[in-house]
């Protein structure tokens, strides 16, 4: 069985849309979906209750975020064995996404045929048809995180060394084992979900992902990219709409998934300089979105 987790928050267009393409997909394995609503102010609960009784609706009375939104489902999952076997998977799948026809039945197969995969992400694409940078990632190492914020990465994308945040070195169109995978789309091993935990709701939007995939390579899982499954990502449908809000959690989730996993290892000027480089590069990204028109707002 596969359990797939949806957060929604004010988007009943694109959750309905998701939903459809969900209900479309050929050799799905056998599914349970569920659909956290963190408090939504548009029609998105009446939406469920009048178009989609049959799926499990979960109503937050708050929105705290996207890791407290998914875990209503998953501490539920973790704790029920005879709603969720160690044998069954989970996915996380953003309301912004749409499956295409085999996408799940890929996913779920790739787990199925490598035992030591513990966590499988898809090629996300976005409406432009080129690749979500985000659904292939490397952890940001306080090296990489130099890289990145140095301007290096941007000048030498394709290599190994510089360029290892997004990976743009590996073909898009090649399965290969990486360190992370993006929440907006990505299956589990119930076994694995036991072992490693819930998200980490000390982030609110951003890096929860990282943290858990962080986790689960540490409990000596892989982690793999697998780019025969192809799903559409939207993308920014929901921070869009608060970009500021948005745009600070994104940063916060770099202070805190350096400090949970590197600060202890760190000399503590690179600490300062990686801490320091994070806020310069929020102060610049917050004045850049004020200076742009409402709808040109972005995230990262």
């Amino acid at each position: 069985m596969l359990h797939i987790i949806i957060l929604n928050y004010n988007r009943s267009d694109l959750l309905r849309a998701c939903l459809h393409a969900i209900e479309r997909a050929d050799h799905a394995p056998p599914r349970r979906m569920w659909v956290v609503d963190n408090a939504s102010p548009d029609d998105s609960v009446t939406m469920m209750q009048r178009e989609f009784p049959h799926i499990d609706l979960v109503v937050s009375p708050r929105n705290d975020g996207f890791a407290a939104g998914n875990n209503l489902v998953l501490e539920r999952l973790i704790a029920d064995r005879a709603l969720f076997d160690d044998h069954d998977y989970v996915m996380l799948l953003n309301n912004d996404t749409e499956v295409t026809p085999d996408a799940l039945a890929q996913l779920v197969a790739l787990l199925e045929r490598e035992p030591t995969v513990g966590v499988a992400g898809p090629r996300l694409v976005l409406p432009d048809g080129t690749l979500d940078l985000a659904c292939r990632r490397s952890f940001p190492t306080p090296a990489v995180a130099f890289y990145r914020m140095s301007g290096l990465a941007r000048l030498f994308p394709q290599s190994p060394r510089f360029g290892r945040y997004n990976l743009l070195f590996l073909p898009e169109d090649q399965q290969a084992d990486v360190d992370a995978v993006v929440g907006a789309a990505m299956v589990l091993r119930g076994t694995v979900l036991r072992e490693v935990g819930p998200l980490d709701e000390a982030f609110f939007m951003y890096g929860e992902d990282l943290d858990w995939c962080f986790r689960i390579k540490s409990l000596g899982w892989r982690v793999v990219y697998a780019p025969q499954a192809v799903i559409h990502h939207h993308k920014r449908a929901s921070s869009t709409r608060r970009a500021i809000p948005s745009l600070r959690a994104f940063y916060n989730a770099m202070r805190i998934f350096h400090r949970k996993h590197y600060a202890g290892e760190t000399p503590r000027l690179v600490n300062w300089l990686i801490e320091t480089g994070i806020t310069a590069k929020e102060a610049w990204a917050l004045g850049r979105n004020l200076l742009r028109p409402d709808t040109k707002r972005r995230v990262g």
